[in-house]
């Protein structure tokens, strides 16, 4: 069970709707696809976002080292640990927690450079979650650039754990039906969603 929060990497840049943040290639904090994170932004204001892409870059070491013919573990090792170019994490902002009352809304502005970021505890999920009426799920469905229906199926399989944890299996169930509703007149999308939810299995 998740009680305690783990610092996962420090911010590279920022908007007011997403920020990219940068970790180690060895940490084992690194959050997976559809993973809910926030980042202090000043005193009394938190964003939350939910994590959409993480990608590597090469460096030269790495490409020349990717045409040997064999490499000892520990040059790979070493290469990992001690690499020039950390992972990148993307991340949709979907709310805030501002002097300590959570919402769905944006926060008033975006977080700075080097601002410490935080995978969410399986408490802080479950109270965002359960926050108004999932009206965070809107700023995932206006993202066209996002793979929608990817990420509401990792985010609510990960948010779907949180829940039984506390003996709420109904909560799935409801998160489904909203977004039937808000889908309901843009079938192509919502048929996106259905079978990226499909694939998660029973309850």
């Amino acid at each position: 069970m998740n009680t305690t929060p783990i610092e996962i990497g420090r911010l590279l840049r920022s908007s007011l709707t997403g920020f990219v943040a940068g970790c180690r290639v060895d940490q084992p904090s690194l959050p997976v696809f559809g993973t809910l994170v926030r980042v202090p932004i000043e005193d009394q204001l938190e964003a939350f976002g939910l994590v959409y892409d993480i990608h590597m870059d090469d460096d030269g070491l790495v490409r020349q080292l990717a045409t040997s013919h064999s490499l000892p573990p520990e040059v790979i090792a070493d290469n990992r640990n001690n690499r020039n170019m950390p992972v990148e994490i993307s991340i949709i902002t979907v709310g805030r927690r501002k002097t300590g009352i959570l919402s769905h809304l944006l926060p008033g502005h975006p977080p700075v450079s080097l601002d410490v970021l935080y995978r969410c505890t399986s408490q802080e999920v479950r109270d965002f979650t359960t926050t108004g009426r999932l009206g965070y799920f809107r700023h995932i469905l206006r993202a066209e650039e996002l793979p929608v229906g990817e990420l509401l199926a990792a985010h609510l399989e990960q948010a779907r754990a949180a829940h039984r944890e506390s003996g709420d299996p109904a909560w799935f169930k409801n998160a489904t039906r909203e977004l039937i509703t808000l889908l309901r007149d843009d079938y192509p999308t919502l048929m996106s969603v259905l079978n990226a939810l499909s694939d998660l299995g029973p309850e």
